[in-house]
Parts: structure tokens; sequence; C-alpha cells
């Protein structure tokens, strides 16, 4: 499934929220959190933004990226149709951002694939598909609040994963951070040590296996359930005449309800 991530852009401090993830104590912790959660697509105006200023604060915290005059942290890959960019508020106050890419062979850009080219490019041109994370952020002074935001953040890829039917989920990512993801993800790591644009750090490549973690991602943490129709909502084009919804709720409560 994915990400504690920042590719083309920032990790995030995954070690304490990794160990407390273990327990039932803590996803009971993230469902319970998950009651106050709203997600907004964010393609332009204010909530856009604001996301790219979040981005900022994030990476320069820990010198992730060099200062700007703009203080905000944007690129080209913002801007490609396959790419969907949101905003995580708890009680209407962002907390986190992040943004997704499903890159395919009609639409291939993507962060991993503009430094793993030659490994993946070959593989959409042979008609694979991958959800590929990026740029997550985290605003440090609610990180220290809420330490349940990078998996409030993480639902995001799983579902992108299951709505366009993805096989497996991209991860570039910090060597010092590949523990996180083999533990938490069973990912695997298909790209060595590179340099990627913009970022002051090297960054590797991992990959997880989408299908052959989904049962044992649900029952450890349920709180990455989620409806077609939540998925329909995050990735989906609205219908002709109709307006794409500002705010859209988390629906794995609704999985507890049913048990």
């Amino acid at each position: 499934m994915t990400i504690h991530q920042a590719t083309s852009g920032g990790d995030a401090d995954v070690k304490s929220s990794s160990v407390s993830g273990e327990s039932s104590s803590f996803a009971s912790h993230v469902s319970s959190l998950l009651e106050r959660v709203e997600y907004r697509r964010c393609d332009k105006g204010e909530d856009l933004e604001d996301i790219y200023r979040l981005r900022y604060k994030s990476y320069r915290l820990s010198d992730m990226v060099s200062e700007n005059a703009d203080h905000t942290i944007h690129d080209d890959l913002d801007e490609t149709e396959n790419c969907y960019k949101f905003g995580i508020y708890i009680d209407g106050q962002l907390v986190s951002t992040l943004r997704i890419h499903h890159a395919c062979r009609e639409t291939p850009a993507s962060p991993s694939t503009t430094v793993y080219g030659d490994i993946l490019r070959p593989q959409l041109a042979a008609g694979a598909n991958f959800v590929d994370p990026s740029r997550f952020a985290a605003d440090p002074d609610w990180s220290r609040v809420y330490p349940q935001i990078p998996y409030l953040t993480l639902r995001l890829a799983g579902m992108a994963c299951f709505y366009f039917e993805a096989p497996y989920c991209l991860s570039t990512i910090r060597p010092e951070h590949a523990g996180f993801y083999r533990r938490i993800y069973k990912s695997e790591q298909i790209g060595e040590l590179r340099d990627y644009p913009g970022l002051n750090y090297r960054v590797v490549l991992y990959r997880a296996d989408v299908n052959s973690i989904r049962e044992r991602s649900f029952q450890r943490f349920p709180f990455f359930k989620s409806t077609p129709m939540e998925q329909r909502l995050m990735f989906g084009k609205a219908p002709m005449g109709e307006l794409a919804p500002l705010t859209i709720l988390p629906t794995a409560k609704y999985y507890r309800e049913a048990a």
C-alpha cells in the first residue's frame, strides 16, 4: 500500500508512528480521530496555495529543500492530468497533504518515473500501472498533537490503488526509512540510490504488492478501509454539469458499524 514518504519533497519521521502502529490501541486512536477528519481535493484557489506553503514549512524544518522567496513548494508534476493533490483537515485545520499520481501507459508522468524511468517506463509501456504517492507533508505543530496524522494521510494511497485497480504502490524514499516500508507494507527495493531534483538527499525506490498485503493491512489497520463511493469521490471525475465535492468524509467507520 504505501508511504510515509515525500518524494520530491521531504520524508516524514516514521519511527514513532511505525512503532505505535503495531498496537491495536493505536489503531483505535486513529479510527477515533478519523471521525474528525475531512479530505479535500485541491486543484485551485486558496486550498492549493495552503498545501504548497505547508510543503515548504514541513520540508524546510529538516533542511530537505533549499530556501525560496515564495515559501512554497510545487513543480511541473503538480500540473499533469494524472495528478491528485489533497489536503487533510482535522476540525477544519489543515494538518497534512499528499500528492498522488496514477502512472500508466497513457499517462506515465510521476515522481518515480522521473528518477527511475529506465526501470518503470518499460513496464508501463507493457501495460503495467502504478500508484505513486509523493509530496507528503505534515504541519510540525499539529504532528506533535496528533501522531496519527501519517496514517490518516496514508489512507489516500491505498484508496487510489483500489480505485485505479493498480497492483503496485511505489515509494521513492530515504534509505533510512526503508525499514518502515518493509515492515508495514512488505515493500521490496527495486531501484538503487539516486539523486532527485530539488531534494537535499538521495532516494531509493520501493514497491509494495497491494493485493498480497490488502487483508493483512485491513486486519491490523482497519481505518485503511474505504467504500467505493469514497474512492470515487476522491479520484473520479464529476459527471458533466456537476461540481466536484469540496469536502470528502472518511467511510472506514461504516465498516466498523456493519461488523
